[in-house]
């Protein structure tokens, strides 16, 4: 062999042994790639699992809250219900006991004065003196204050100052044997039951 055929043969066999490294470099390539590739899969299906079942835990949590809300709800609703019959029924009996109060409040205000209509009933059916019959409405009346201060209510008196809180002035005039602003004379006589006015004494007022 000669030389030049010697270092043909040599150059070949070094192509030849770079060739095989180079495919020894490309067949270690791909298989860590393919090792990489199947390690990401594998991570990646590990990590949906993990969301999977994250998600699981965070909606049975949802599911648990929803109903212990919902329970909450229809115990506040019986609640509200209960204490709106309640109210209604209060309203109405309180309403009831309303009535019933004024009711027998007239019911005793009559109950006194059906006696004061018996005596007058009585002093019209009686012939006598303008005298008998002066005594009769005097008795009447006595009987007729009586009821009235059972039932608590007095006349307002009429002497010294004008009060506008309990008289009314319907006139007045210019009389130097009263002071100024003082009753001179009752038209009409008022009454009050407590601090309730229930009518004004219509008066003169002097200037």
């Amino acid at each position: 062999m000669s030389k030049e055929e010697q270092v043909k043969v040599e150059e070949q066999s070094e192509l030849i042994e770079e060739n095989v490294e180079e495919e020894k470099v490309d067949k270690d390539q791909n298989v860590d790639a393919e090792e990489k590739d199947e390690n990401s899969q594998e991570d990646d299906s590990k990590l949906e699992e993990s969301l999977i079942n994250e998600i699981k835990s965070e909606n049975e949590k949802l599911a648990k809250e929803n109903s212990r809300l919902d329970s909450e709800n229809q115990t506040f609703k019986d609640r509200l219900a209960r204490t709106v019959a309640e109210y209604d029924n209060f309203r109405k009996r309180t309403a009831k006991e309303k009535e019933g109060i004024y009711t027998n409040a007239c019911e005793d205000i009559l109950k006194e004065f059906l006696p004061v209509l018996d005596n007058l009933e009585r002093a019209i059916t009686v012939d006598g003196s303008v005298e008998d019959l002066k005594k009769g409405i005097e008795m009447t009346i006595k009987q007729f204050n009586g009821a009235l201060e059972k039932l608590e209510v007095e006349e307002i008196g009429a002497d010294g100052e004008f009060d506008p809180n309990v008289h009314n002035a319907v006139m007045h005039v210019d009389d130097e044997q009263y002071g100024k602003n003082q009753v001179v004379e009752v038209f009409q006589k008022g009454y009050k039951r407590g601090d309730k006015v229930l009518r004004h004494s219509m008066v003169k007022v002097a200037n």
